[in-house]
């Protein structure tokens, strides 16, 4: 499910699960793992993009291995704060992961 309000996606995470951030580009997914607090997030790894069955078996393997228990998923609005053809295909790439995995997801801006 995709949450807009960031007070109830923090309800919707399970208790003493993390979060993991997702820059998702054209060539790489960037990613970040909060602490069991959800206040501070570090850097994980970059993962190379490759087919999406192949990007979205390496991100649920990296959400099962350190117990995320949902998304943040960077959104690259405009300056202006509009959408743009990026921002269009980050919020596919959201949609197309809640298909194969129902997890909290939570657009964030990149501004």
């Amino acid at each position: 499910m995709i949450i807009g309000n960031p007070a109830e996606f923090r309800h919707a995470v399970p208790p003493g699960a993390r979060l993991l951030g997702l820059d998702v580009g054209t060539k790489t997914i960037g990613t970040a793992l909060s602490d069991i607090r959800l206040v501070i997030a570090s850097p994980l790894e970059t993962l190379r993009r490759r087919r999406f069955r192949d990007d979205m078996a390496a991100l649920f393997a990296l959400a099962d291995r350190h117990g995320a228990g949902g998304f943040v998923i960077g959104l690259p609005l405009t300056l202006a704060g509009g959408e743009g053809p990026r921002t269009q295909s980050v919020r596919q790439f959201a949609r197309n992961l809640l298909a194969l995995r129902d997890m909290p997801i939570l657009f964030w801006d990149e501004r």
